[in-house]
C-alpha cells in the first residue's frame, strides 16, 4: 500500500506544480487553492509511504515522478521542447525510478 501512496503522491506533485504555474505568483485564487490542496495531499501521502519505504528511495521516486510528469505535461500540454536530449534525460530519470523501486522492494517493478 505504501508504494501506491507514493505513486499517488507523485501524481499530486505534478498537479501542484502545474497549479503553481497557473497561480501566477498566488495572484489567482483557484489555481492557488488547487496548489495548496494538492501539495498537502502529496506531502501527506509521501509521509505515509515513508513509514515503510526507505527515505532515500521514497524521496527520489517521489521527485522523479513529479519531474518526469511535469516535463511530459510541459511537452504535451504547454508545447515545450521535445528535443532528443530532453527525451533522453526523461528516459534516464524513469530508469532511475524503476531501479530504486526494484532495490526498495525486492524484485518486481509493480
Amino acid at each position: 500500500m505504501a508504494w501506491v501512496a507514493l505513486f499517488v503522491a507523485g501524481l499530486f506533485e505534478i498537479i501542484w506544480a502545474l497549479a503553481l504555474k497557473y497561480s501566477e505568483g498566488f495572484t489567482r485564487l483557484w489555481p492557488s487553492v488547487i496548489f495548496g490542496v494538492a501539495a498537502w495531499l502529496s506531502f501527506a501521502l509521501l509521509s505515509y509511504a515513508l513509514k515503510t519505504i526507505p527515505m532515500g528511495n521514497a524521496y527520489a521516486i517521489w521527485t522523479g515522478i513529479g519531474a518526469v510528469g511535469i516535463a511530459l505535461v510541459g511537452i504535451f500540454w504547454l508545447n515545450e521542447s521535445a528535443d532528443f536530449m530532453r527525451i533522453a534525460c526523461i528516459i534516464l530519470v524513469v530508469m532511475g525510478i524503476a531501479g530504486l523501486k526494484i532495490s526498495g522492494s525486492g524484485s518486481s517493478i509493480v
